[in-house]
């Protein structure tokens, strides 16, 4: 693995108090992770609603963390502009969300973001591969999106090393994260098959801080 594909441990925002998040940002920071997930849901896309990009802005303002914004929306066209405005660093949109994916992704590039692809459990990996080429992240779901605290299928380790060996044949340089279900038991089948962004909620928020870093260094995060 090359040095731009040092492991990442990304705590998810979803995890945390919503009427702290800065207070999680800031602790999260000084806990020495470089990564925050925040995902966005529209209550369509996924039965559930979350942040937008106000929530994105504050956070920008509290804290250095690059911001992994990770958009669960029927139509995130209509607000990518505004979540690059807000201070994301990385903004991920689903391929299920249609034909004009490739139009979004385009889009972000364009506002200066680095931009990510994000497919369902059930969504099969050919569904993303017209699109490797473009992205700097690829997001493989672990869980049906739409609420924290699932359990990891562990079928998904497959499809995060046929990714994999697809980036290694290519010779392309995305990131492949995984989010849903990762704790540091499975986060390591994840990472032997070639993941190297691993997004922790519940798991990571549950453990005390001594047991967080212990986290991280087993990944070879910071």
């Amino acid at each position: 693995m090359n040095e731009r594909h040092k492991s990442i441990l990304a705590p998810s925002l979803l995890a945390y108090d919503h009427a702290d998040l800065g207070v999680a940002a800031v602790e999260i920071e000084s806990e020495g992770r470089e990564w925050l997930h925040v995902d966005l849901m529209d209550g369509h896309f996924v039965p559930n609603l979350s942040f937008g990009p106000q929530t994105v802005a504050d956070l920008r303002a509290k804290c250095g963390l690059f911001l992994d914004v990770h958009l669960m929306l029927s139509n995130p066209g209509v607000l990518v502009e505004a979540f690059a405005k807000s201070g994301a660093d990385l903004i991920s949109v689903h391929v299920e969300t249609g034909s004009g994916v490739g139009e979004v992704l385009s889009q972000i590039r364009n506002l200066g973001c680095q931009v990510g692809i994000a497919l369902n459990p059930d969504t099969p990996a050919e569904e993303i591969r017209p699109f490797l080429g473009e992205v700097d992240l690829v997001v493989v779901m672990t869980v049906v999106p739409g609420f924290g605290g699932q359990s990891f299928r562990q079928d998904m380790i497959e499809k995060i090393n046929v990714l994999h060996r697809w980036r290694e044949i290519g010779r392309l340089d995305f990131r492949l994260e995984v989010d849903g279900g990762v704790n540091p038991e499975n986060a390591m089948l994840c990472q032997d098959a070639g993941a190297d962004v691993f997004v922790a909620g519940t798991a990571y928020r549950n453990l005390d801080k001594e047991a967080r870093n212990a986290f991280a260094l087993s990944m070879g995060s910071a």
